[in-house]
């Protein structure tokens, strides 16, 4: 029997919790009898109310290790001084053999904190990806993930994929009929692979500086002309090499990989809510052919333009989960 342990702290949002708490818990009884004892903990251990205003009732986190232990995440921005503490707990559950040592959303940044990321590759909520490399810049944060799994340090992005990384663990741990079989029960259309964008409204973010937030703003405006980083790089008057840095630091994407985005979060739009035809979609957005649209859906949300169609339409008939988190 393995021990899994989520970590809360006031504050906290609880669907990080709940979420991969829920698979876990389901987990027993199918395939394996009782694989996991779940444990919620806190540092001092009793009543811990989450951003929802929900109290939890917690554990004192042991000194013991857990075979599996994942914060979760909140609004770091109005608790900064929550990363020390928690941090350390962190770290001492990964050098006493804790195995795998996780975060859901902005979990990610008491982590980082730890130094539990430095040289690695991580993820975290795409509104906080750009912080996240700002404030730890020896991480190697990956923006366009949903989890991420480096030996025993897992990372995972906002919100949902919480649930998508615990069934990963699953998998890892009981293999892929039990993992479906959870999903199954969750009620969750299916398992979306680490790899796999996460979606993010690259068409609502807001760099930090009026260079890049004009940059951006050409780009929106834009999408249907060629966008390259050359022409970018002008407009921001800078140099390619200066702005591509610039542009990676404040969005937490590449120029190229930004426009993309905008490109396919503008035309998702167009095909879910319309009966337009793909090649008229992909070419006003910029593509230069339904092909290239294709495979940038593909990248971004999993599935290919037609299948997104599909799936918009059975959303709340048969589908019980809408493919974008």
């Amino acid at each position: 029997m393995r021990d899994i342990a989520f970590l809360i702290f006031p504050g906290f949002q609880i669907l990080d919790l709940t979420g991969p708490l829920a698979a876990f818990e389901l987990a027993k009884g199918v395939g394996v009898p009782d694989p996991y004892r779940c444990f919620v903990v806190s540092q001092s251990g009793g009543p811990v109310r989450s951003s929802s205003g929900l109290e939890v009732t917690a554990s004192k986190i042991r000194s013991k290790p857990y075979d599996t232990l994942t914060v979760v995440g909140a609004d770091l921005l109005s608790r900064p001084y929550d990363l020390p503490d928690i941090s350390d707990h962190l770290a001492r559950a990964a050098a006493k053999g804790t195995r795998r040592v996780a975060s859901v959303c902005t979990g990610a940044f008491f982590l980082a904190e730890a130094g539990l990321l430095d040289g690695r590759r991580a993820t975290t909520h795409w509104k906080q990806t750009a912080q996240l490399q700002r404030q730890f810049p020896k991480v190697k944060v990956e923006p366009n993930r949903i989890f991420v799994k480096e030996g025993g340090i897992w990372t995972s992005a906002g919100v949902t994929a919480g649930i998508d990384q615990a069934l990963a663990m699953i998998e890892e741990d009981l293999g892929s009929a039990v993992s479906h079989e959870v999903a199954r029960l969750l009620v969750v259309y299916h398992r979306r692979p680490g790899g796999q964008s996460q979606f993010s409204a690259m068409a609502d973010m807001e760099p930090a500086t009026d260079r890049m937030r004009e940059v951006l703003t050409y780009m929106r405006e834009h999408l249907h002309e060629q966008l390259s980083t050359e022409h970018l790089a002008a407009i921001a008057c800078l140099s390619p090499r200066q702005f591509g840095r610039a542009f990676l630091m404040e969005t937490g994407e590449t120029p190229a990989k930004a426009v993309e985005r905008l490109r396919v979060e503008v035309a998702r739009q167009r095909v879910e809510r319309s009966a337009e035809p793909i090649e008229l979609i992909a070419h006003s957005v910029g593509f230069r052919d339904p092909e290239r649209m294709r495979r940038a859906f593909i990248r971004v949300t999993g599935h290919p333009p037609q299948s997104v169609r599909r799936l918009s339409h059975q959303k709340g008939v048969d589908d019980p989960l809408a493919i974008a988190q």
